[in-house]
């Protein structure tokens, strides 16, 4: 069901050549860019009229109109389970708590007497959140995306979710209440690239915005490459993934559970165990064969996952070098389960979201941590964060200097023009100054 890469008994190789031998998803953004260019022209010249035929295309569903009506999104609230409803205002409560904490301060400082540079954090103007809708329904991506951007001060928010044939062409009526329950009215019916295009060049419909968020398909990835300049993004994001550094003291029914729980998601989810027991290895195995067959979405996502070559169980000497293991690997979800899962994971270095011990497991910061579970995948946590409010700010310099400030320094920044061969650059200092360097 996952097949085994044994990295013991020799020295691990360094950098680029550890990651080569891990386990991936292949996720070939690059080619399916000359999928999406036609869709993304065809919204920048035809705007919301190549929307809704893409959308008839792609998803199935003719549309008279891409905006969803307020009174659709009200009514889905109204209508949501109580249960649900609930479970959705505690993960709203605990995300707003996590990143109210993330907001940033305008602070100054006084490089010499009379020179100030002060650094103020601005929120962009308005952003487009993309939810996706294809095998499973993600009001909790609702959630992760519009908490920060309203936390971070964003004035106008837009959800975009692919319309669904069975809900008359609106999407799904939990995205919908999960809108509602936020307090965005302002949602559209449409998905894939043609969505991310509606944001990017705006249509008649919906303005454009300056910042596009949220996870999706392989073509919403591209998407967001080709037009990125036009817009900002916050990642491609690629196939979820999991990883889970675990020693002889973690529960193989805890390890395998927490692996079919990432494998639910997509055939080219990937699950990865890296671990120095070769007893909690074979436990896991053979742990995995029951919880699959007792579960649903076996055949079409759980079983190709954990079978694909994006999965695998990795053996290890030891769980220093696991920690190299998974610093190369650079998961979007990591779980420690060792004995001292607190110091482990505090030694970790390249991570989406790291989850400490037994009783923090990667389902819970999809809901109700408080965490963002708008992660990088594919590596990309080596470089890049999670969703947070600082997504949606830009910070700012302000430059205050007095005229004696400004003579003080004059002088170091004509000498560094001219040795930049930017004369221009120097006299625009000794204009201010009759054309006469000031004295230091």
């Amino acid at each position: 069901m996952i097949s085994r890469i044994d990295l013991r008994g020799t020295a691990l190789p360094e950098g680029g050549a550890l990651r080569d031998l891990l386990p991936r998803a292949e996720f070939d953004v690059e080619a399916a860019l000359e999928t999406v260019r036609p869709i993304c022209q065809d919204v920048r010249h035809r705007g919301s009229a190549a929307v809704i035929e893409w959308g008839e295309k792609l998803d199935g569903v003719r549309l008279d109109s891409i905006r969803v009506p307020v009174g659709a999104i009200t009514g889905a609230l109204e209508s949501l389970d109580p249960d649900v409803r609930a479970a959705l205002e505690e993960s709203v409560r605990r995300a707003r708590l996590v990143h109210r904490e993330q907001r940033r301060t305008t602070h100054t400082t006084q490089v010499v007497p009379g020179g100030t540079v002060t650094e103020k954090w601005v929120p962009v103007e308005r952003v487009g959140l993309y939810v996706p809708g294809g095998r499973s329904v993600y009001p909790s991506s609702v959630v992760m995306n519009v908490v920060p951007a309203q936390e971070a001060g964003v004035e106008g928010i837009a959800v975009a979710s692919p319309p669904q044939k069975e809900f008359g062409g609106l999407p799904h009526p939990t995205i919908l209440a999960a809108c509602a329950l936020l307090g965005v009215d302002e949602v559209y019916a449409a998905g894939g690239a043609q969505a991310v295009a509606m944001f990017a060049y705006g249509t008649e419909d919906c303005l454009p915005v300056n910042l596009v968020t949220g996870p999706g398909n392989i073509y919403v990835a591209a998407a967001k490459r080709l037009l990125k300049g036009r817009i900002g993004i916050d990642a491609e994001a690629g196939p979820t993934e999991i990883a889970i550094l675990a020693d002889a003291s973690a529960d193989p029914v805890h390890v395998a559970a927490d692996l079919i729980s990432q494998a639910e998601h997509d055939p080219m989810a990937a699950a990865v165990l890296v671990t120095d027991s070769e007893e909690l290895a074979a436990a896991t195995e053979a742990e995995l064969k029951p919880q699959v067959a007792a579960t649903k979405h076996i055949t079409d996502r759980i079983e190709p996952a954990l079978a694909g070559r994006q999965s695998a169980i990795v053996l290890v000497s030891s769980i220093d070098d696991g920690l190299k293991v998974v610093d190369a690997y650079a998961a979007e979800h990591l779980e420690i389960q060792t004995e001292n899962a607190a110091a482990v994971a505090d030694r970790v270095r390249n991570a989406g979201a790291i989850f400490v011990g037994p009783w923090s497991p990667v389902s819970l910061g999809d809901y109700c941590a408080g965490s963002n579970h708008v992660l990088p995948t594919g590596g990309c946590a080596c470089h890049s964060s999670g969703l947070s409010v600082q997504s949606f700010l830009r910070g700012i310099h302000i430059v205050d200097y007095t005229r004696d400030a400004l003579a003080e320094v004059t002088h170091h920044v004509v000498t560094l023009a001219e040795a930049e061969d930017l004369p221009a650059h120097g006299a625009a200092l000794k204009a201010r100054f009759g054309w006469k360097v000031p004295q230091a």
